[in-house]
């Protein structure tokens, strides 16, 4: 019997297509997977096997089969977003228990392309946090299950890394999609605000919601879904040729510093993007010595939004002193500046000088998979800021950013860079993703003992 489990979307939408297998078949094959592997990731909050059987019938009986581009694919769904018919718990004990009565847009995008949900993924609480645990569970790094998925899409980024699903749907605030991605070594791409249908203004404009895939082709399928492109998923005519990329290893927050295996996987990348045609230069962008003290304003103030008409009983104390600082924040008039015109118009010269960004996508190692929810509010803060400074200036701005997987770790986990663009250059940051994954491939998936890459 062929195994459909692990393979790319690309391939399965294309079987399906084909008539090779039904979509019934695909989807029987990942929830076994799902079965035999989620107790050891955690990435699952929901499994909707029933559900998910019987709407991949709907798909495979469906007359436009032949041109549905996530034809019979499975996919899974960040618990913040809505899926009719199930609860929307955003990895708390306090949030309504009441079943969705629609489907969220970008979710409704994935099921109109041909795509099945089979579950929601693990969230830390409110998604607030870089580590994904909490009363409903903690999602691991499939590939050394002792470590964080990192968060707060980590639950998503543990199903594709284990190849439970080929494709998880998440969303980035501050790096919710990037600091998994990065952990668990695969893509994640934030879009450029507007690209794609968001939460209605959280965190004060600054998350959107994005692709989770292990290849540059699966993720341009899945953000042209998302995006409502006409082509989804069509290849650029010619790879990017020629482009001015600067290269940056400079913390974007005062004080923190970016260990040197990762700052050296992005001066590796940028030796190969040299190779490939590109104009590569060391150039810091202008980081205000603000931008630490506006984001931590930011970060907490979306808490306390998030936060309104919840029981605080039922919040854990991390949660509930974000929050607190949030409203505080508020108070003092933190919130009312638009820090975002402020931070384009500081960056402007530095993108009409440069096409692309790249920089290490992580500055530390990640914490251990634990129950950080039990722990204090500094000591999450610390965590947090010393392992992911550099993606949060990029959610402020507005500026497309993905993380990708790129060489390896001295412990043998997966290495990643991140790449930064001008709005409305997702499908370039992609074709450079794609020029490095043929000079440099990488493992798609995690081995089954998580013992790193092997």
């Amino acid at each position: 019997m062929t195994k459909w489990a692990g393979r790319t979307a690309t391939e399965i939408a294309e079987a399906v297509r084909q008539k090779v297998v039904t979509p019934r078949e695909v989807v029987a094959d990942h929830l076994a997977a799902i079965a035999a592997r989620n107790g050891r990731v955690g990435a699952f909050r929901v499994v909707r096997a029933t559900a998910a059987l019987a709407e991949a019938d709907e798909v495979g009986a469906r007359t436009d089969l032949s041109r549905l581009p996530l034809a019979g694919v499975p996919v899974a769904v960040k618990d913040n977003l809505p899926v009719r018919g199930e609860s929307t718990r955003n990895g708390s004990a306090a949030t309504p228990t009441a079943l969705a009565a629609e489907d969220h847009a970008t979710v409704a995008r994935l099921r109109a392309a041909g795509a099945v949900v089979v579950g929601l993924t693990h969230v830390p609480e409110l998604c607030v946090f870089g580590t994904t645990d909490g009363v409903h569970g903690i999602a691991r790094n499939p590939w050394d299950p002792s470590r964080t998925a990192g968060g707060s899409s980590g639950g998503s980024a543990a199903a594709v890394a284990a190849g439970l699903v080929p494709l998880a749907l998440g969303n980035d605030g501050m790096g919710s999609l990037r600091i998994p991605a990065a952990h668990c070594g695969l893509i994640g791409l934030k879009p450029g605000t507007g690209r794609v249908p968001s939460l209605g203004g959280a965190w004060f404009g600054m998350s959107e919601n994005g692709p989770l895939a292990t290849t540059a082709a699966d993720a341009r399928l899945m953000f042209s879904v998302l995006a409502d492109e006409t082509e989804p998923g069509a290849e650029p005519a010619d790879p990017p040729r020629g482009l001015r990329i600067a290269v940056s290893t400079r913390s974007p927050i005062a004080g923190v510093r970016v260990g040197g295996a990762y700052a050296s996987l992005a001066r590796q990348a940028a030796r190969v993007l040299v190779e490939a045609g590109h104009r590569v230069s060391a150039a810091h962008p202008p980081y205000p010595l603000s931008f630490g003290t506006v984001i931590l304003a930011r970060w907490t103030g979306g808490t306390a939004q998030d936060a309104e008409g919840l029981d605080p009983r039922l919040l854990a104390p991390r949660t509930r002193r974000h929050a607190a600082v949030g409203r505080a924040a508020g108070r003092l008039g933190m919130l009312r500046a638009d820090h975002r015109g402020a931070l384009n118009k500081r960056l402007a010269p530095f993108f009409e000088e440069y096409d692309v960004l790249l920089t290490p996508a992580l500055a530390r190692r990640g914490p251990a998979a634990d129950a950080w929810h039990e722990r204090g509010w500094l000591a999450n803060i610390a965590v947090n800021t010393a392992c992911s400074p550099m993606t949060p200036p990029w959610n402020l701005s507005g500026n497309p950013a993905l993380a990708m997987p790129f060489g390896s770790l001295p412990t043998g986990l997966p290495g990643s860079v991140q790449l930064v663009g001008r709005p409305g250059s997702e499908h370039q940051l992609l074709g450079l993703v794609a020029q490095l994954e043929r000079s440099r491939p990488w493992r798609r998936t995690a081995p089954a003992t998580g013992q790193g890459r092997g």
